[in-house]
């Protein structure tokens, strides 16, 4: 499907009005909820950002969103190809890939740290008089770069830190989350009281600040964003959709995903590490733990990846510069899709 709706006359074109573009404007930054295999093969000149997966299929079967994914930060990490759909070598098709396979499972991940990278890989592509592709995501992680999100208050104490950290254990998880409610009623009505990550970091940002992160995320999203750009994310019929997750965990099966977090699993990767808690990953390692058997894994992750396409969804339908491509109503043609994410970027002035 990637490559069966593009001819190379097309490419062609679509790839001289972004040398043109470039040559006149100097910059632009093209932000897709994913490339197809087509778009990858005009783009031998311009540098891609990889956060998530680049098809058509792997888009909407692990997210819809927009970037990865199951956990969409998965593709840093080294040793966690499988799980995270992460992009083959031989399919980059000579595209220099940015933030793929960086990290190593233990280290530490998350969206300042994205936002950091992600930064300094446009950067470099700039200075190469490249365009930037930022491609997948989650909604937050493409906001933090899109709208330059200010993060400087939210740096971490890692003494309070501890200390709440030792209460998760000794008091457990709920307990956190009563005193989240009591300090942030906003972040605890969105906040799961099981993820002890973002609770702790709720707690820590108001004891630090005084303010409530949920006020300071809201001030955040009324920025606007520094760059030109356009914004797609591609739909699909909710059916569709849910069909192709159930299809796309059963290919990571076949892959070998199970044998791939065991081996994870023997290099000392736990639950507690942040490249262990995405989809796929924390439902295996519980198998392989003994918690439940590999079916009721399998129809866990396939469950929780459906409910997290749509949230992503719900995400999307909230911001204000996105464009939908509802991908039936171009009958699934990509020549058609093209043709018109083109017609969006001329009207935006990326384009000429």
């Amino acid at each position: 499907e990637p490559t069966a709706g593009l001819d190379v006359i097309a490419r062609d074109s679509i790839l001289e009005l972004l040398r043109e573009y470039m040559e006149t404007e100097g910059r632009a930054i093209l932000i897709s909820s994913h490339l197809s295999g087509d778009l990858e093969t005009f783009c031998d000149d311009i540098y891609l950002i990889q956060k998530g997966t680049i098809t058509f299929h792997e888009e909407v079967d692990r997210l819809l969103d927009a970037y990865g994914l199951l956990k969409v930060s998965d593709e840093v990490y080294k040793k966690m190809d499988i799980g995270s759909a992460k992009i083959r070598p031989e399919e980059m098709q000579g595209v220099k890939h940015y933030l793929v396979d960086v990290l190593e499972p233990e280290e530490e991940f998350h969206i300042v740290k994205f936002q950091q990278m992600a930064k300094e890989a446009m950067e470099e592509i700039y200075e190469k008089g490249k365009i930037p592709i930022l491609v997948g995501g989650t909604g937050f992680y493409i906001q933090a770069v899109t709208r330059d999100i200010d993060f400087t208050e939210a740096q971490q104490e890692n003494t309070y830190r501890a200390e709440l950290e030792k209460l998760a254990e000794t008091e457990g998880a709920e307990y956190l989350h009563d005193r989240l409610k009591e300090v942030d009623p906003a972040s605890a009505d969105t906040i799961h009281a099981n993820n002890v990550k973002r609770v702790i970091r709720a707690l820590e940002f108001y004891h630090q600040n005084g303010t409530p992160i949920s006020a300071h995320n809201e001030e955040q999203k009324k920025q606007t964003s520094p760059y030109n750009l356009a914004y797609f994310v591609l739909n699909a019929p909710r059916d569709i959709l849910y069909e192709r997750i159930d299809k796309r965990v059963d290919q990571m099966l076949e892959e070998g995903l199970v044998k791939e977090v065991e081996g994870l699993k023997r290099e000392g990767c736990h639950r507690g590490m942040v490249s262990m808690q995405g989809l796929g990953y924390k439902e295996i390692l519980a198998y392989l733990e003994g918690e439940y058997p590999l079916e009721e894994a399998v129809r866990i992750l396939k469950r929780d990846t459906r409910h997290f396409a749509k949230r992503q969804l719900t995400w999307f339908r909230r911001e204000s510069d996105v464009i939908w491509v509802d991908k039936d109503k171009f009958h699934w043609d990509e020549k058609e899709i093209l043709e018109y994410m083109l017609s969006v970027l001329k009207e935006h002035d990326i384009l000429g």
